[in-house]
């Protein structure tokens, strides 16, 4: 009884409307309407959150059910204002009495109960007031509104799988490129002759047109920082398929990568693309049905052992000495990659580079509200500016570009964009895909370009998959 009696000495009380008006200016951007009232809602019975089969965590001003002549709420933000929640919301979504004693309607809340609004944890606090966190969130509501309500030539949205993430964690777990060192900046570039005559380039390429079933889907690396590998596989698989004609068109493995190349590599806590190459060139990588990707289970900095081994089998050929980890895969083949080559900035190389020979890796600057694009041509915008300084952060990645375009405004001028693969999978962006301004180094994205051959010979393209004597 006594421990009763303490618990209840602890609750935030409200009674009436005196003190429901001062949650009101708590709740931002959602307004009562009628019938609802600050004193909560008035039917302590019926179904609503069941019926709609489901709870939504944080703030989701979708997650409602029709309630009389308005609507109700079923999402975790409710819970802080109280008088907009659907009746059923403490039993059907939280599993406790709701928050509503007889006709007093009492909302009881115990000193040091929490929950999560975005990424910031809130806890009630002895003074009876909510005190939250002020960390960043990948997923900020007020930066999709100002980029969807401004000229910014291109759209956001608010994707659930960034949802709850810190604007770090996105940058620590969702990258992982590291930037070259000095040395690998300054490698040489490629000399390409350009021939104004035989060389035109049109307006619009895109090599998943001019080489179908050729060009691979965008993976989804999640939380494991390591594009460096998801972008070095992709542009690898894409030039194999191309190059032997389409008589191979592996998809390969980037968790090879990230298990195996640990010289000077960090796996899912990141690493680098010149690594990967030497890797993808000395020690060669299967497929991805053969060694598949598993996401990290308990931190993303984890790394699986390496379950793929090779060996020399003469003329810089490699052999697996290990059956797949899938056990429902036999093809180990090894595929390998000669030395990469790097392009020059000209906008008209890399043109060249890509319809000639097919897709490229590009390192790029992603800044926050590069997470949100939906569609458009991306460029980064000023809607952070005015936040404090944790709102504005930065981050190495690679992606894959694919191709070109340009887009007519208006006024009759046309912005010009590249077609770029990311590793956040399908439901990100256009498909997988990005559009980034062209011709104006955005986001350093022109500034380090990466192309390479497979290491492919006539046998093999007859064979159908690189030579191997165990799978003759």
């Amino acid at each position: 009884m006594k421990l009763i009696l303490f618990a209840v000495s602890l609750l935030f009380l409200v009674v009436g409307e005196g003190t429901a008006d001062r949650l009101l200016p708590k709740r931002t951007k959602r307004e009562l309407a009628s019938p609802l009232h600050v004193g909560g809602i008035r039917d302590p019975f019926g179904s609503y959150c069941q019926r709609r089969g489901g709870c939504c965590p944080g703030r989701d001003d979708l997650c409602t059910v029709p309630y009389l002549d308005t609507i109700c709420y079923c999402d975790l933000f409710c819970n802080r204002t109280i008088s907009d929640c659907c009746p059923d919301f403490w039993g059907h979504c939280l599993g406790v009495e709701p928050p509503f004693i007889g006709k007093n309607r009492y909302i009881m809340f115990f000193t040091g109960q929490t929950y999560k609004e975005n990424c910031n944890l809130c806890t009630c606090g002895k003074s009876g007031r909510w005190e939250c966190e002020q960390s960043a969130c990948l997923m900020e509501p007020d930066m999709i509104q100002a980029v969807n309500r401004g000229n910014y030539g291109w759209k956001a949205a608010n994707y659930s799988q960034f949802y709850g993430m810190t604007l770090d964690e996105g940058i620590r777990y969702r990258l992982g490129t590291q930037r070259p060192s000095r040395t690998i900046m300054n490698m040489n570039e490629i000399q390409m002759n350009m021939d104004p005559q035989n060389d035109r380039l049109p307006p619009y390429f895109n090599s998943a047109e001019k080489w179908p079933g050729k060009i691979h889907e965008p993976l989804d690396q999640g939380n494991c920082a390591a594009s460096w590998a998801f972008s070095t596989a992709a542009v690898a698989s894409d030039r194999i398929s191309i190059q032997s004609m389409g008589h191979m068109t592996p998809q390969l493995s980037p968790q090879n990568l990230i298990s195996c190349d640990t010289r000077n590599q960090g796996g899912c806590a990141g690493g680098r693309i010149d690594g990967a190459w030497w890797y993808l060139r000395r020690r060669g990588v299967v497929t991805e049905d053969c060694y598949p990707f598993q996401p990290p289970q308990q931190t993303p900095a984890e790394v699986g052992r390496c379950m793929m081994q090779s060996r020399s089998v003469g003329r810089g050929k490699r052999q697996a000495t290990q059956r797949c980890p899938n056990s429902h895969n036999y093809h180990n083949d090894i595929y390998q990659s000669t030395p990469p080559y790097r392009l020059s900035t000209n906008e008209k190389e890399i043109m060249k580079e890509i319809k000639d020979n097919g897709p490229v890796q590009a390192i790029m600057e992603v800044h926050e509200d590069f997470f949100v694009y939906k569609s458009g041509i991306y460029k980064h915008t000023d809607v952070s500016f005015t936040k404090p300084p944790q709102y504005r952060k930065h981050g190495t990645h690679s992606v894959r570009i694919t191709g070109w375009g340009e887009e007519r405004n208006f006024d009759g001028t046309s912005k010009k964009y590249w077609i770029a693969a990311n590793s956040w999978g399908k439901n990100w962006g256009e498909n997988g895909y990005f559009r980034i301004a062209r011709g104006e180094n955005e986001c350093e994205i022109e500034a380090f370009v990466i192309g390479a051959w497979g290491r492919i010979t006539m046998e093999d393209i007859w064979l159908g998959h690189p030579q191997n004597p165990q799978n003759p």
